[in-house]
């Protein structure tokens, strides 16, 4: 049978066909030991030899429904490797032969689905649309008939590492609907899933991210598995720079837009808090991403509302919470931090951030921040916050003007310092034309003791959250300090005696 000679084959095809017809031979009982050989021969270079094995071919499949007991495990074997061939039609045969055995194998095929299954991923992404179509009638086949997870999981995740995007997008699909149609049993296996998936947010092709991401938000629904994942996606973060910067934003986006913005920002937050963290520019890079997000994402809209005016008197103490958690992380990146302030309206905090300011390392990324700012500031994000500029009765405008004006005075002379400039000059003029409007006056006394009733409430807070943030950014600038020390030893190992003996000498 793994003879190639025309003859040979002719005779073979012959008399298989001859033996298939006699009534007392039940060929099916040894087709196992020439299926192989019968599936080579579609491939021949004779037209007859062709035709012949195919029309045997057919006639067996065509038995093989008749009977009700057929033995399926030896032949699949071949099948699944048959689906592999060079040759086209080869391909498309073993693969409407495994789509049938689905049909009418069901659970007797479980132990080789994860085979099957592979078989069919691989075929999914054939260059002949027969052959891709064939493939997908056997995937929604095989999603109704009972299957064991571990093996099937196993194969999908190999089949991440395919060179073809389809057959990639398959596999993330078909682990999807695992977990909607078994969540608690596919938890079982998430420890050994999730690097997997993790990886796969690397992937060159869009579509791939896209469904991965939809996976990975059907894991993160439960409570248990949303911290495993999002620890987990921290630290991909912090050992992939790249993916960080590049695919970062589109990454938590889609987790915010399928999940909860707010308990996705919480528990980065708090992750980022509660990590042992020396890499002081990760940290920063991070919660830059995150904040630009905030302010600029429209799936995170509920976050921007629910922060907004979140140390009002009758602001939902969960409001004020998600603040004080997102301050302490926002921390790591001073001009994060006082877009923070400016997006929750805490003018009287953002305005002592300002001060703080003179403590910070000033460098071009931090100059580059300030200068995004105020583009944002110009944002319809920031519209309420330009407003209130013209309410210049309340004690509040002072500390907003303190704000933005303390922000100018860090910018050298620029495009984004004439933008800013030309604003708040547009503010001091509305003042002085208002300056003797007795309503203004009126207003102002009215909102004298509310706003220092709310200074008073709010002070500790404060207090705390301007500690908090002096001594994080002592860290980053030790941090900075010792990449820098460490450089210069490397050139000259000598100079730390010498600075040691230099700063004793101080």
């Amino acid at each position: 049978i793994k003879r190639t000679k025309p003859y040979i084959r002719q005779l073979l095809v012959g008399w298989i066909s001859i033996l298939n017809a006699v009534p007392d031979i039940n060929m099916l009982d040894y087709l196992p030991e020439f299926l192989d050989g019968l599936f080579n021969m579609l491939s021949d270079g004779n037209r007859e030899i062709r035709q012949g094995a195919d029309n045997v071919l057919l006639d067996f499949l065509r038995e093989i429904k008749q009977v009700d007991v057929v033995e399926f495990g030896p032949m699949v074997n071949i099948l699944v490797s048959q689906s592999r061939s060079k040759e086209r039609f080869n391909r498309l045969t073993a693969i409407t032969w495994l789509n049938e055995f689905i049909i009418l194998g069901k659970e007797k095929l479980m132990d080789f689905y994860s085979s099957i299954l592979s078989s069919i991923m691989y075929c999914i992404s054939d260059d002949g649309q027969d052959i891709c179509q064939a493939a997908n009638e056997s995937l929604v086949r095989t999603t109704t008939t009972p299957f064991e997870l571990g093996p099937l999981l196993r194969a999908l995740s190999i089949e991440l590492l395919s060179v073809h995007v389809t057959t990639r997008v398959a596999a993330l699909t078909w682990i999807n609907m695992l977990h909607e149609k078994d969540s608690l049993e596919m938890n079982k296996y998430i420890g050994d899933l999730l690097p997997a998936l993790l990886k796969t947010l690397s992937d060159t092709a869009d579509d791939v991210v896209l469904i991965n991401l939809q996976v990975i938000a059907r894991i993160s629904i439960d409570k248990q598995q949303f911290s495993r994942v999002l620890n987990a996606l921290v630290q991909l973060f912090l050992e992939d720079r790249a993916l960080l910067e590049t695919r970062g934003a589109l990454i938590i986006r889609k987790l915010c837009a399928l999940l909860d913005c707010r308990n996705i920002f919480m528990s980065l937050a708090s992750t980022m808090i509660s990590t042992d963290n020396d890499d002081a520019d990760f940290a920063s890079t991070m919660v830059q991403t995150l904040n630009l997000i905030l302010l600029t994402a429209p799936e995170l809209l509920p976050l921007r509302k629910a922060l907004t005016g979140c140390f009002r008197a009758d602001a939902n103490p969960a409001d004020k919470e998600t603040f004080l958690t997102l301050f302490k992380c926002w921390s790591h990146n001073p001009v994060a931090t006082f877009s923070l302030c400016l997006l929750a309206q805490c003018y009287d905090l953002s305005a002592a951030l300002i001060h703080k300011f003179g403590e910070v390392d000033v460098t071009v990324g931090f100059l580059m921040q300030i200068d995004k700012l105020i583009q944002l500031l110009e944002s319809p994000i920031f519209m309420k916050l330009r407003l209130q500029l013209l309410e210049v009765g309340t004690d509040d405008h002072a500390d907003l003007l303190k704000s933005l004006y303390g922000l100018l005075m860090l910018l050298p002379q620029s495009q984004a310092y004439k933008t800013l400039s030309d604003r708040l000059a547009t503010v001091s003029s509305l003042k002085m034309h208002l300056a003797f409007d007795p309503s203004g006056q009126v207003n102002a006394a009215a909102s004298k003791g509310t706003v220092a009733a709310k200074k008073k409430d709010n002070s500790a807070d404060y207090k705390m959250l301007l500690d908090h943030f002096g001594h994080v950014q002592r860290q980053q600038s030790e941090y900075r300090f010792n990449i820098v020390r460490e450089k210069r030893l490397l050139k000259h190992p000598n100079l730390e005696t010498s600075s040691t003996a230099l700063d004793s000498g101080a």
